[in-house]
């Protein structure tokens, strides 16, 4: 087991994001990574098969990602590349970028991650903290990459966390507006219904995550963002 990146401490510093000091006196706890070693090998074993074009777009983060199995068809005429993994948090993304990003040497990074973290109980900042650090960890080997967050949305199945999450939304859009080549997609807004809650129909049965219609919607939001 390792323990999780290094916070980017000075980042939080300079854009006064966190709201106390409380953050320079976080320890991150112990972090298991070997239990993604199986999917992460079957991935790269994949690559090995079928090598994906360098230079074009991967979709990295937790099972928004993984599950979504029309990403291709939804943006014809990319080179777009599926590397979720189900289940992850944000410094997942971070740890296993030496398998998963650098290899594609992407000119654009889409991470979708934190959800999870903040249902195993961390705080909006930590989870903010540990994208400074995916931002620095990604800029250090690839600093002409464009790196945007998906921002999370309210759902039927984590509706007590919905503030946690736009809180966590609402830090990273505050960061990416300080970094170079960093960026914040809204991913919020699309799923809420006139009575204020989530559209049920935009989920599937678990109501967590989305139904075609709901990743429809989503790569309507993403598309945008997108440089050929």
């Amino acid at each position: 087991m390792k323990t999780r990146p290094a916070v980017a401490i000075v980042l939080f510093g300079l854009l006064s994001v966190a709201p106390s000091t409380a953050l320079l006196a976080w320890q991150a706890p112990v972090h298991d990574f070997a239990k993604w070693e199986k999917e992460i090998a079957a991935i790269e074993a994949a690559d090995r098969e079928h090598p994906p074009t360098k230079g074009g777009i991967v979709f990295v983060g937790s099972s928004g990602i993984r599950l979504w199995k029309t990403l291709a068809d939804d943006f014809p005429g990319y080179n777009v590349i599926n590397r979720g993994f189900g289940g992850s948090e944000l410094t997942d993304s971070s740890y296993f970028a030496d398998r998963l990003v650098f290899p594609h040497e992407p000119k654009q990074i889409f991470i979708r991650a934190g959800g999870n973290d903040i249902n195993a109980g961390r705080l909006p900042r930590e989870v903010a903290a540990d994208f400074a650090e995916f931002v620095r960890l990604i800029h250090g080997r690839l600093p002409d990459a464009e790196i945007l967050f998906i921002g999370w949305n309210p759902s039927p199945a984590r509706w007590g966390q919905t503030d946690k999450l736009l809180e966590l939304n609402r830090l990273v859009r505050a960061m990416a507006l300080e970094m170079p080549r960093v960026g914040y997609i809204d991913a919020a807004s699309f799923v809420m219904g006139p009575d204020g809650l989530p559209r049920r129909e935009l989920f599937v049965e678990d109501a967590l995550h989305f139904s075609p219609e709901g990743y429809k919607l989503f790569a309507e939001r993403i598309r945008p963002y997108l440089k050929k």
